[in-house]
C-alpha cells in the first residue's frame, strides 16, 4: 500500500523505557484533512492485563452493530458537523495530544437462523468501552485495520471474529517513541 508510512518500525517490546511509548500510524484512505491518525494504548503500564489487537475496520464495526446492550451510534454521515469537527480535529496528527486506541469489550451469541438456534453458529458482538467515535470516524475515513485494546482473556475471541489479514499485521505496526504529524496525504 502506497499510503503506508515510511516509519522506523519497532515492535512494542523495543520501545525505550525513557517514557516513550509506541505509537500506532493508521492510514486513512479517504480522508483529504490529513492521511493518518497516531494512537497510543490506553493500558501502557507494566504487567497490563490487556493487549493490542490489529482489527478489520468492517468486522469490528458490524459486531459494535451487534451490541444491543450499550449505546451504539449511527453512521458517521448522520453525525451532527459540531460532532464530525470535533472528532477531526481530535484525530489530527498535528495535535501534541496523540490519543487512545479504542478499548473494547467482546463476547458471543447465538447467529440468527437456523444454525443459531441449534447453537451450531455463533456471532461476535462488540461494546466499546472507549472510542466508538474514533473507530466509527476512521472506518468511514477509510482505514481498513487499526489497533484496539482489549483485556487478554478477550484477545483471541477478538482476533477470532475481528482481526485484521495477515497482511495488515505486517504492514501496520507502532513505531517507539512520540511520533509527530508525519506526511499529509
Amino acid at each position: 500500500m502506497s499510503s503506508l508510512m515510511e516509519l522506523p518500525i519497532t515492535p512494542p517490546e523495543a520501545a525505550p523505557s525513557s517514557g516513550s511509548e509506541p505509537v500506532w500510524i493508521v492510514p486513512l484512505h479517504e480522508h483529504p484533512p490529513y492521511g493518518h491518525v497516531r494512537l497510543k494504548r490506553v493500558f501502557a503500564t507494566d504487567g497490563t492485563r490487556h493487549q493490542v489487537v490489529l482489527v478489520d475496520a468492517r468486522k469490528l464495526i458490524a459486531c459494535a452493530d451487534r451490541d444491543d446492550t450499550d449505546y451504539v451510534l449511527p453512521p458517521v454521515q448522520e453525525w451532527h458537523p459540531g460532532k464530525l469537527r470535533g472528532i477531526r480535529e481530535f484525530l489530527d496528527p498535528s495535535n501534541a495530544r496523540i490519543p487512545h486506541m479504542p478499548y473494547v469489550t467482546i463476547s458471543t451469541r447465538c447467529a440468527p437462523g437456523l444454525l443459531g438456534w441449534l447453537r451450531l453458529e455463533h456471532e461476535g458482538v462488540v461494546a466499546f468501552r472507549n472510542g466508538q467515535h474514533r473507530a466509527r470516524y476512521m472506518m468511514a475515513a477509510g482505514a481498513v485495520w487499526f489497533p484496539v485494546e482489549v483485556h487478554e482473556r478477550e484477545a483471541a475471541l477478538l482476533r477470532q471474529y475481528c482481526g485484521a489479514s495477515d497482511d495488515a499485521r505486517t504492514a501496520l505496526r507502532p513505531s517507539s517513541g512520540n511520533v509527530a504529524g508525519g506526511p499529509r496525504s
